[in-house]
């Protein structure tokens, strides 16, 4: 600005008094209205305001980021509303202001001079900006245009740290119809003070500005996104249910409890998934590191679930639970027939193994409880009943050793795989961590 009035400027002579009706100089005449007449009388707002047309006008402009207004991530478009500045050398709106009262600087309408056809080159839609139908116009020619504007262009968003992602955006301001050799764009102002000027920024939404970085006519807008929100509503309840998942390993693995438990909390999650899936950005680029995590954790809750009812299938061998009900059965048949009636016949063969049953092959007739004489067959009957009994009960015996043993495997490989388990979980957590760390922290350049 101070170099282009500094710079030797074209003045013309003080023009006379703006003529009455009847043709004598009105003397009264007001000196901001005499100025404006004087300026826009033969002025043509169709040409580019120069004498020699082969002087470049120079075009600086300057951009403030007022507020994030949305991000879609799924059609990939940017809007933000900015404070856009630009001021250019008009030769034709020049004057000497000891002709005009003194009178440096003055308003005009926009649509009354020649403005520079300079537009984004991302913009895909036309935002709500309010009009602004003045410019500036100082006495050496310098034309400042200043107006709110509200951008929404396209950029290409990168959602894979969501919500930990940071956004860089470009605003590309070019000439659309001239080339470089009637309009050249510069700064207003340098690439340093541009950078962290958020002095007009309203941080109070999801996106907070980093910094602005500025090359010629381009603006790149840094955003990053504050993750609290998204921190509370879908991290925390997912990394609660995978704890409630790990401490679910304490309950005892010979009891049906654990499996009902886990079989809730895999429900539990897949309505979690389901509640939290419109909060999550939707785009054709990529996935998500979330949306990653949270079918790796759906994952790690099957493959527990699964753990659990191996382990409660190896304890609960419905083979052993068979033989050790056999000799109770055997016990109240028994003294069932030889308290109620002495009479009755004892089935010999629904105390024995079933499988010993299967070899003899057809039926065995049942010794008959005939009258209590001496010399009867009932006495080695009972014996002999009394003797399979005590047989099955040393079978049973030997069948609760081994289901004690297996029942110890069971307990041991549920230790190891629930160390294996929470070793993986553990990992898994500091590796998503570490890459939400290392790619969601940006440091300007």
């Amino acid at each position: 600005t101070d170099s282009l009035a500094a710079s030797p400027q074209w003045l013309p002579s003080c023009p006379d008094v703006a003529p009455r009706a009847s043709g004598v100089p009105d003397p009264d005449t007001p000196a901001l209205l005499r100025l404006s007449d004087s300026l826009l009388a033969h002025y043509k707002k169709s040409t580019r305001p120069v004498r020699d047309w082969r002087t470049t006008t120079t075009v600086a402009i300057d951009v403030m980021v007022y507020a994030i207004l949305s991000v879609d991530e799924k059609n990939q478009v940017l809007t933000t509303y900015i404070w856009y500045r630009q001021h250019w050398t008009d030769e034709f709106l020049q004057w000497d202001p000891a002709c005009f009262d003194n009178i440096t600087q003055i308003s005009l309408p926009a649509e009354s001079i020649w403005v520079p056809d300079i537009l984004i080159n991302e913009f895909v839609d036309v935002g709500k900006s309010p009009d602004v139908p003045y410019v500036y116009v100082r006495h050496h020619g310098e034309v400042q245009n200043l107006k709110p504007i509200q951008v929404v262009t396209a950029c290409s968003l990168d959602i894979y740290n969501f919500p930990f992602d940071v956004q860089n955006c470009s605003l590309t301001f070019t000439s659309w119809l001239h080339n470089i050799r009637d309009i050249n764009l510069s700064l207003w102002r340098t690439p340093e003070l541009v950078k962290f000027d958020r002095s007009i920024f309203m941080n109070q939404g999801e996106w907070e500005l980093l910094y602005v970085l500025s090359h010629f006519q381009e603006f790149s807008v840094v955003i990053r996104r504050r993750p609290l929100f998204y921190t509370v509503s879908l991290l925390l309840p997912s990394i609660f249910l995978m704890v409630m998942d790990i401490v679910g390993f304490y309950l005892p693995p010979n009891s049906g409890e654990r499996v009902s438990f886990k079989i809730t909390l895999l429900l539990g999650y897949s309505v979690f998934l389901i509640i939290v899936s419109d909060t999550l950005p939707a785009t054709a680029v990529g996935t998500p590191l979330i949306g990653i995590y949270f079918v790796v954790c759906m994952a790690l809750l099957v493959i527990s679930l699964t753990e659990t009812i191996l382990i409660v299938r190896l304890i609960h061998n419905q083979d052993l639970q068979s033989h050790t009900q056999i000799p109770a059965l055997c016990l109240r048949r028994f003294f069932s027939l030889t308290s109620l009636d002495p009479a009755a016949k004892l089935n010999h063969y629904g105390c024995e193994d079933p499988r010993e049953r299967e070899v003899a092959g057809g039926t065995r007739p049942a010794p008959a409880f005939g009258s209590v004489a001496e010399g009867s067959p009932l006495m080695p009957s009972i014996l002999h009943e009394i003797s399979t009994i005590r047989q099955f009960l040393e079978k049973r015996d030997e069948f609760r050793d081994v289901a004690r043993e297996w029942l110890q495997v069971g307990y041991v490989l549920d230790v190891l795989l629930f160390r294996a388990y929470l070793l993986a979980v553990l990992a898994y957590t500091i590796t998503l961590g570490a890459l939400w760390s290392v790619l969601g922290g940006v440091s300007p350049p």
